[in-house]
């Protein structure tokens, strides 16, 4: 890499991960040789970012938290509101919010000073968020550890609670971190199970990355969101579905945002949707409702009571609970 600028963006963005980088492979990284690595560190400590080495047959390179921010070109108060927001959004995997955000909250409160650190603390702990239905809420942290284990290549350790609450512990080889707008899921290697799996990380509890490195493995096939996806639909039963809607199928086609089945025209502008699902009842219950006009669930029985269940909550919850 021949490149300065662009060699030094990408060294700046690998020593932002948090953990500690031997010279000699940020050499290999980068492709370049070991005295290269130390001019451009040494380039960097000029700009201001406090890159600390430590010496030894396992010491190398890291960044730390210096007494001032590094020139991310953010202020105290942007540094603040933005950790705030990713850790906010991260913790209750908001639809958009993706693994690019939550390695970016690693980053950022790697190098955030300590008074800086404590304030984020401040307006977090004040804040009461407004959690789901089912209560599935991520601590922050946790997503900050998986991202920086997935990103430095470090085996992961952690409690597990699966569905039927069986407790379990893990030692696993992190691929990726995947939101489907809900939840946020962990596609990675068990060691112990020698299998791909994929775990709820508002499931996981205790998370340490155990500085042991590995090589990544290839997925069986397609990518961690594929994996993930044929994961959730093997676990999820079929449920056939019917209902119709007073609106045309172009409409409600555009609001259902995902492949549901086809749908049929019915009557003066209405349509009708006869498909075989694998999903959650809730969450079919939820895209039904995100649809924005009338409509009415046939079958099957369940869904039908879920939507009555759920209709009859937003009203009380209109009506100020009376």
């Amino acid at each position: 890499m021949t490149d300065t600028p662009a060699r030094l963006l990408n060294l700046l963005s690998l020593l932002q991960t948090p953990r500690e980088w031997p010279g000699s492979e940020l050499a290999e990284r980068l492709d370049v040789s070991a005295r290269t690595i130390r001019r451009d560190i040494d380039r960097l400590r000029d700009l201001g970012y406090p890159v600390e080495a430590s010496r030894g047959s396992v010491g190398g390179y890291r960044l730390v938290a210096g007494t001032a921010m590094p020139p991310l070109l953010l202020d105290d108060e942007e540094a603040v509101a933005i950790a705030v927001g990713l850790r906010a959004g991260a913790g209750h995997a908001i639809e958009g919010v993706d693994e690019a955000s939550v390695r970016a909250l690693a980053k950022l409160e790697q190098v955030l000073p300590s008074r800086l650190r404590h304030r984020v603390s401040t307006l977090q702990n004040a804040t009461v968020p407004l959690a789901r239905g089912d209560g599935s809420t991520i601590d922050p942290q946790t997503l900050t550890v998986m991202a920086s284990a997935v990103t430095g290549r470090e085996r992961l350790r952690f409690a597990y609670r699966a569905g039927d609450g069986a407790e379990s512990r893990r030692q696993v080889e992190p691929y990726r971190l995947v939101s489907t707008g809900w939840r946020w899921y962990l596609v990675a290697y068990d060691l112990e199970r020698e299998a791909w799996r994929t775990f709820r990380v508002d499931r996981v509890s205790e998370p340490f990355a155990t500085g042991a490195r590995f090589t990544p493995r290839e997925l069986p096939e397609g990518d961690a969101a594929e994996f993930l996806s044929r994961s959730m639909a093997r676990r999820q039963p079929e449920i056939e579905v019917e209902v119709s809607f007073a609106a045309p199928p172009e409409f409600v086609a555009s609001r259902l945002h995902g492949r549901v089945g086809p749908l049929e025209p019915e009557g003066e502008g209405g349509c009708r949707l006869r498909a075989v699902l694998r999903d959650q009842l809730e969450w079919l219950a939820v895209r039904l409702a995100m649809v924005d006009c009338e409509f009415t669930v046939h079958r099957p029985p369940e869904l039908v009571a879920y939507v009555t269940e759920l209709g009859g909550r937003l009203s009380r919850a209109g009506s100020g609970g009376a």
